[in-house]
């Protein structure tokens, strides 16, 4: 290993969230009964800000909570021509993370099977890396994927559902899939957009950003959303605290398994 390396893999090992951010996803993990004795978690990582954050919160824990748990990472290559998730292996290699690494032409495909409307083309590219992930969890005996959606994410879904949907409906926080062999978490569901961005900006994580072109083609439904949550948080400060209460029951119950 060179000289740099080992700076860089200290570095990394040294990265510690902050206690704010750690506090509320245990308050999610324990609310929501997320992580078992023994389980074997696959995180989803996209190289984003939120995921990043939830690799160094579950790495965190994995240290300090009495519960024993394993841990690996996958990344889902969509073969976006921007797209560059070079720096993740030689990261999570200097946390010594098992990382595993799927490339599919996701975008190519979407592309020529769906219109220029922007909801399905993301809602494509969603559940084929869902797919692939929930196979490659299969391959390699993980019997949990983590996702890293936060609260700001859970409120604009909620919003989608009533006004484009007519259903009081948002993502939930842990489930049973629908094969019922993997169970599917989101410890950051008490956590705020704002806490993730600043701590990957504070810890200077390598964070890659998003690049697909159908995610800037504005206006966009869940960019409306998120404009007008934002506005109307500064009108009323504790909007996000009560939008949260108003989704615990949409947030559903932690299967028996």
């Amino acid at each position: 290993m060179t000289h740099q390396a080992v700076l860089e893999t200290v570095a990394a090992e040294t990265i510690q969230p902050p206690r704010s951010l750690v506090t509320a996803a245990g308050r999610a993990i324990g609310d929501f009964d997320m992580i078992r004795e023994g389980d074997r978690i696959l995180l989803g990582l996209s190289g984003g800000k939120d995921s990043l954050s939830l690799l160094h919160v579950l790495l965190h824990l994995q240290k300090k909570a009495p519960i024993k748990f394993e841990l690996a990472a996958c990344t889902v290559d969509p073969q976006s021509d921007q797209f560059d998730p070079s720096p993740l292996k030689p990261y999570l290699a200097s946390l010594g993370v098992k990382y595993f690494f799927d490339s599919q032409p996701i975008v190519a495909e979407a592309q020529k099977t769906l219109t220029k409307d922007t909801d399905s083309f993301c809602a494509y590219c969603s559940r084929m890396r869902r797919g692939i992930l929930y196979r490659v969890a299969r391959e390699n005996g993980y019997n949990v994927l983590a996702l890293a959606q936060h609260l700001d994410d859970l409120a604009e879904t909620l919003m989608l559902s009533m006004f484009f949907g007519g259903k009081l409906r948002t993502m939930q926080a842990h489930y049973l899939n629908d094969a019922g062999d993997l169970r599917v978490i989101r410890p950051f569901v008490y956590v705020r957009e704002r806490q993730t961005r600043a701590f990957a900006e504070a810890a200077n994580l390598p964070v890659i950003f998003e690049n697909c072109p159908a995610c800037f083609a504005k206006p966009q439904q869940r960019y409306a959303m998120k404009l007008m949550l934002a506005e109307q948080e500064k009108l009323h400060p504790k909007l996000f605290a009560s939008l949260l209460t108003a989704m615990k029951p949409q947030m559903g119950k932690p299967p028996v398994c």
